[in-house]
């Protein structure tokens, strides 16, 4: 598996989230399997402000390369000061975001809005390849909407401007996270392109990922809310992929000492009291399932001390 000149030891993937992929969650998961973990959402034109809040989500360690970060922004000019800032940073892609839907990015023409421009996303490609001094790849949804499925010509546009890679969620800007991925989509932008072509949407098994290769040809899988308290998915397909076995799940020891180990990284990184509020979330999915999970996480998201928050998941029952 090989993104430009970049290669991959497995064919799974962990895709870009905001306030999620931050740099202890990435670490995790690169432990657990995964080949390639991408940055939480960078914006291209506060790189080129200098925003300071901005380098905290470029943190990157040793530990969990290789990353892309992934980079939005509608403007070729910006994109390219982009590109050439981070040329010298510890990752090995940049990629850009052609498919958040959030009406904040949206409404700037960013993100998946620049779907409807197959032309500007050839220019934004050419002028990130033209800066970058590493392989530039763009992560898209089908299209706008139902009426507007164009994956296929802004895939092409994206390959025409120099991407090494095509990212295809199976999802319309309109569809936001409902309903289910079209995953044909995938596949005709696969036999569309000759560069890789990633899938994406609807990865919450071993099954689905190995099955999503098989239906859609295509080369490589990205999961991202599959992950979502279940980092261990990318132990299970690496495994499934190389035995055609299923893995065993964790017991809940396990998971326990995961939570508690991600907090110990999030407060080092982000000091304790962040690390506390933004732990809630992840603790809420590490315990979907379990007997008592609703009582849990309502009592989690009561907790603002690190300490009590520690004492309170290690006492939680096996």
């Amino acid at each position: 598996m090989k993104i430009g000149d970049i290669q991959l030891e497995n064919p799974f993937l962990l895709g870009p989230m905001a306030g999620i992929t931050d740099s202890p969650f990435r670490q995790i998961c690169r432990e657990l399997g995964c080949a390639l973990s991408y940055s939480e959402m960078v914006s291209a034109k506060a790189l080129y402000y200098k925003d300071k809040k901005t380098e905290r989500l470029l943190s990157v360690t040793e530990e969990e390369l290789p990353v892309a970060y992934q980079v939005f922004g509608s403007e070729p000019e910006i994109m390219a000061f982009a590109a050439d800032r981070l040329k010298d940073r510890k990752n090995c892609i940049l990629d850009i975001n052609m498919g958040c839907p959030v009406p904040k990015v949206v409404k700037n023409g960013e993100g998946s809005a620049l779907m409807k421009d197959p032309g500007l996303i050839r220019r934004l490609v050419e002028q990130a390849v033209k800066y970058a001094g590493k392989p530039v790849t763009v992560k898209m949804r089908i299209g706008w909407d139902e009426r507007h499925l164009n994956v296929v010509k802004c895939a092409a546009a994206a390959e025409e401007g120099g991407a090494a890679a095509v990212t295809v969620h199976g999802r319309t800007r309109e569809q936001y996270y409902s309903g289910k991925a079209n995953w044909d989509m995938i596949r005709q932008v696969r036999e569309a392109l000759s560069v890789p072509v990633i899938g994406n949407g609807d990865i919450f098994t071993a099954e689905d990922g190995l099955r999503m290769m098989e239906e859609t040809g295509c080369e490589m899988v990205m999961v991202a809310r599959g992950a979502l308290g279940n980092p261990w998915i990318f132990r299970e397909l690496v495994h499934r992929w190389k035995t055609g076995e299923p893995l065993e799940k964790p017991g809940f020891e396990e998971v326990k000492a995961m939570m508690l180990r991600q907090l110990e990284m999030m407060a080092e990184l982000k000091g304790e009291r962040v690390a506390v509020l933004e732990m809630r979330k992840h603790v809420g999915w590490y315990i979907k399932g379990i007997p008592g999970a609703s009582q849990i996480r309502g009592q989690v998201n009561r907790i603002s001390d690190m300490g009590e928050l520690k004492g309170f998941l290690t006492a939680i029952p096996c």
